[in-house]
């Protein structure tokens, strides 16, 4: 997990048994290990080089643009496409059919019969068909309470409210954004040894990324279409404030369970970081300094923040008393001498709720870049090593293995209905995942394995009727149906942080808490959900632009800048 030249960490890892709850895990935040950051990281100290080719759009909002990337060895296009789309069709959920802009990744530069072969497909989305030249494909939808006050207001010669902006923060919000040999889209593997794509989710953040700059130049384009003689563009500032929406809901849950040696990388790679920094013996005047002023900002960042959903008001509203709780205690607190980043660490677990803390930890990693920007490129996982049953391995020592690291499930009692209420199964119209409830649907035909609890538990209680030292193979062979769970065992054997350890087929499991866990990787922030299913949360707010990464920071850009900062 950790390169051999890193400096060792005098404080350990935190326990999984504390970390992997989905009570905390749905209050991770953004931090300089998410994937956004990274890119944004790689494509600056790379010397990455921009452009638009192409901006052939209508005065209606109809048509194509193209903008390219280009890197030391390769070359990557986002090619979009506006639509003149009627409100009444304006829809967030998976089953519409028709979107206010569509994209596609490709990999290289298109000529115009690629351009002329994606105008046919790429609209269609989940219709139309893409190739292994393109890497991912996405869409888009206005946003209804800002974008036309944006261009109303642009096209009349002024500048858009900067309150407006704030309180919805895009001007348009994907809903979809598939990579990975998603409808003809080319397979990670094809790209997965490039420099700049073997982190996680890279090329999705780089098409993200890049529609965000379209949208922006689409909403200019349209307030001079509608007013040539007066229209203005963004202010610069302003500009940055809009980031790019993004409406995620169930289909991302199942990941999680499903990429256990994944999520072990990137929670390691993140507990590895706080401990680092928490085993620093002491801190510089500046990195004091700078650490005081994060807070002043999260704080800022959180007075920002509003969603109407009860759940996550609750939690908006604790996190604000933590930062106003760790802003006091801050400002007095020795945060030079004596293993300072432990001791506010040590205070925090007794005086801030779990919102605050996790807060807090992100504040950690984004003083120390130097110390943990590296784990970065542990990030990533070969899932194909845990493919194999160990069928040597005795029966008896699986069952230790059950009972070292699913202790959690085998205190439930699955016997409870309310323990099994929910089944997990995918729509056969969209093959999307879904969350029904087993007692009102005949659903358990449908059930796909996403609830490694109950399965461990079924298998430990299926093993105590194995012979003495019979082997997982002869077990396995007379009980195939725990093969799958057998596998996620061993395989997950040394892997601290791979296994959510609670219930998610429970009565009381929020999928949000999954949602926030990846968007968080992601580096999302402003998570506000519509439900417990469901959430719309913004990308690459106050990022630079890609016409502004060379002459602008491409790190510290997360939190809104205090009242005398530069904006």
């Amino acid at each position: 997990m950790t390169p051999a030249a890193a400096p060792q960490s005098a404080v350990a890892r935190r326990d999984p048994r504390i970390v992997m709850r989905l009570e905390r895990l749905g209050c991770f935040h953004q931090s300089r290990l998410s994937f956004l950051r990274q890119m944004l990281r790689r494509l600056k100290s790379g010397g990455w080089r921009f452009e638009r080719t192409a901006f052939e759009i209508d005065a209606e909002g109809v048509g194509h643009a193209v903008y390219a990337a280009h890197g030391p060895r390769h070359s990557y296009t986002l090619v979009a496409f506006a639509h003149d789309l009627p409100d009444e069709l304006r829809s967030d959920r998976v089953i519409a059919e028709a979107w206010d802009a569509t994209f596609t990744l490709f990999d290289g530069i298109p000529e115009r019969a690629d351009i002329e072969r994606l105008s046919r497909n790429v609209p269609l989305q989940e219709a139309g068909r893409i190739s292994g030249r393109e890497l991912s494909l996405s869409r888009a939808n206005r946003s209804a309470r800002l974008w036309e006050h944006v261009v109303e207001s642009l096209a009349a010669g002024r500048q858009p409210c900067a309150e407006r902006i704030e309180e919805t923060g895009y001007l348009m919000r994907t809903t979809a954004v598939y990579g990975s040999g998603k409808f003809g889209a080319a397979d990670r593997e094809a790209v997965a040894e490039r420099e700049e794509c073997r982190g996680p989710f890279q090329i999705e953040m780089l098409a993200v990324w890049l529609i965000r700059a379209f949208v922006a130049d689409l909403a200019e384009h349209m307030a001079r279409s509608r007013s040539p003689e007066t229209a203005v563009a963004l202010d610069p500032a302003l500009r940055r404030r809009l980031g790019i929406g993004n409406s995620t809901g169930l289909g991302m849950a199942p990941f999680l369970v499903n990429h256990p040696t994944l999520l072990h990388s990137w929670i390691c790679a993140r507990e590895t970081a706080l401990a680092r920094v928490r085993s620093q013996p002491g801190a510089a005047p500046d990195e004091a300094a700078h650490f005081r002023a994060l807070v002043e900002r999260a704080r800022l960042h959180a007075a920002r923040w509003r969603s109407a959903h009860p759940l996550q008001a609750r939690k908006i509203e604790s996190l604000r008393d933590d930062l106003e709780a760790l802003s006091e205690h801050a400002r007095g607190a020795d945060l030079r001498t004596d293993g300072p980043w432990d001791r506010l660490w040590l205070w925090a677990e007794g005086a801030l709720g779990m919102e605050g803390q996790e807060q807090l930890a992100s504040l950690l990693l984004e003083v120390h870049g130097s110390l943990v920007d590296e784990l970065c490129d542990a990030m990533s996982a070969d899932e194909s090593e845990a493919c194999r049953i160990d069928g040597r391995m005795e029966a008896r020592s699986l069952r230790e293995l059950i009972e070292a690291r699913y202790d959690w499930a085998l205190e439930t009692d699955w016997s409870d209905p309310a323990a099994t209420e929910r089944v997990w199964y995918v729509s056969e119209e969209k093959l999307e995942p879904r969350l029904g409830e087993r007692a009102e649907e005949p659903l358990e035909p449908y059930e796909q394995p996403l609830a490694p609890g109950r399965d461990a538990a079924r298998l430990h209680r299926d093993l105590q009727e194995a012979a003495q030292g019979e082997s997982v193979a002869a077990f396995v062979l007379h009980r195939p149906e725990h093969r799958h769970i057998v596998r996620r065992v061993q395989a997950t054997a040394r892997l601290d942080y791979a296994e959510i350890r609670d219930n998610t087929v429970g009565a009381g499991m929020l999928p949000i808490d999954m949602l926030r866990l990846k968007l968080s990787f992601f580096g999302a922030c402003h998570f506000d959900p519509r439900s417990d299913r469901w959430v719309r949360i913004n990308l690459f707010q106050n990022a630079p632009y890609p016409d502004e990464l060379a002459a602008l920071d491409a790190e510290d850009w997360t939190l809104p800048p205090l009242e005398g900062q530069l904006d």
